[in-house]
């Protein structure tokens, strides 16, 4: 059977893989085979490269967060998700690993990957967008982090949390928060 039908067939499923995880399924291919493998598959247009050594057999916008876990989608992305906000959004990738934060390019459209600290590493929930189970930050989860990304929050933004924010869970969360962010929240959501 070719490399590549080995490949489609046992890594087809998953939203994103390596390069490592291509040697892993055809252990007797040298190292250089695998590359000039993906090269040409992605030539071909049958692999879409994520970022480096990451590529995806899905060339959805929704797969591009699989290629820094752990993540969760968050800010303007969560907003859109959770319907609090009627504005599409660029996907906004939130991830603790140690990534150059910015915005980057996947087939041609643009998403943004910023960093968090462990610690504020929690707040998100899986929800089935686009055909997968993703993780999304909670509403409190992304209301927290417009504070601490220092995102603007609107009067019309700030009716729809206050709509939807559970005070308890958002109290609790703020227990974790960084000190200029638990002196902001409770201004904002009259806790």
């Amino acid at each position: 059977m070719k490399s590549s039908k080995i490949l489609r067939q046992k890594l087809l499923r998953q939203p994103v893989f390596s390069v490592a995880d291509a040697k892993k399924i055809l252990p007797s291919a040298s190292w250089e085979y695998v590359h000039l493998l993906l090269h040409n598959l992605r030539q071909k247009g049958e692999i879409f490269r994520i970022s480096r050594g990451i590529y995806s057999f899905r060339e959805e916008m929704a797969v591009v967060g699989f290629a820094y876990s752990p993540f969760y989608y968050g800010l303007q992305q969560a907003l859109s998700i959770h319907a609090l906000w009627e504005q599409e959004a660029n996907p906004v990738v939130i991830t603790p690993r140690k990534v150059r934060g910015g915005i980057r390019k996947f087939e041609g459209n643009n998403y943004v990957v910023r960093r968090i600290s462990r610690k504020m590493f929690f707040g998100y929930e899986m929800v089935k967008y686009s055909g997968f189970w993703v993780p999304v930050s909670d509403v409190e989860k992304t209301f927290l982090d417009m504070a601490y990304y220092r995102q603007h929050i609107g009067k019309g933004l700030e009716k729809e949390f206050a709509k939807k924010i559970d005070k308890k869970k958002l109290k609790k969360y703020l227990k974790a928060a960084p000190e200029r962010v638990r002196e902001k929240i409770p201004k904002i959501a009259k806790l």
